[in-house]
């Protein structure tokens, strides 16, 4: 029996849709876990002593809210790899990620992950291509090399933040809201006041010639 109320349409539901025949199932996911670890093994030991990734930098996240963590990047700036001495296509061959893309922002990132490609090289062993060229101390060095799984230099520590203490009276008297707003201001309307400048100053010029 169906209630009816008001002047609408009678309810006719079809719940005979056969939905179970449409669910697409999950149930090779194990079996795919089990392949993806057996691959990243069987390559661990394709490549060993060679470490597992690549060198990458040390970068700040975006946004206010993030920019004081730190994180692995994507690859080092053709800037730092030159501060460090060697170049993209050779990085490239010795395990050194290369972004074509970033630019260096500040002087400390700069000096960071320049040292980060210098301590890299300097725990390096690279041997000649033929094996006669190849010493007995090359030899030795790689024989004893232990494949790193992550990063071969670590990220930088962020500094530890500092411990609280009582404000003092000139840091109460600073109004960081209307520093903020004036410097804003006159970054804004730097270019106009130079101007207005330079015609007062030519004004004055042509005041004192008449």
């Amino acid at each position: 029996m169906v209630l009816q109320m008001q002047n609408k349409q009678l309810p006719n539901v079809h719940l005979r849709k056969e939905w179970d025949l449409r669910v697409r199932t999950w149930f090779n996911q194990p079996g795919r876990k089990l392949r993806r670890r057996n691959a990243r093994v069987a390559k661990a030991a394709k490549i060993a002593p060679r470490p597992l990734e690549l060198l990458r930098p040390a970068v700040h996240c975006p946004t206010v809210k993030y920019n004081r963590k730190t994180r692995v990047g994507r690859g080092f700036t053709l800037e730092e790899l030159k501060a460090a001495g060697i170049s993209a296509k050779y990085a490239a061959t010795i395990g050194i990620a290369v972004d074509y893309r970033r630019k260096n922002r500040s002087e400390e990132s700069l000096a960071v992950n320049t040292q980060r490609v210098k301590d890299y090289l300097a725990q390096l062993i690279v041997l000649p291509t033929q094996a006669k060229q190849r010493t007995s101390e090359q030899k030795q060095a790689y024989q004893a090399a232990v494949q790193v799984p992550g990063q071969v230099v670590p990220l930088p520590k962020v500094a530890a933040a500092e411990a609280p203490r009582a404000v003092t009276a000139e840091e109460k008297q600073v109004q960081a809201y209307v520093t903020l707003r004036k410097a804003r201001g006159a970054y804004k309307s730097h270019g106009i006041a130079q101007k207005r400048k330079a015609e007062l100053k030519e004004k004055k010029a042509n005041s004192v010639k008449k």
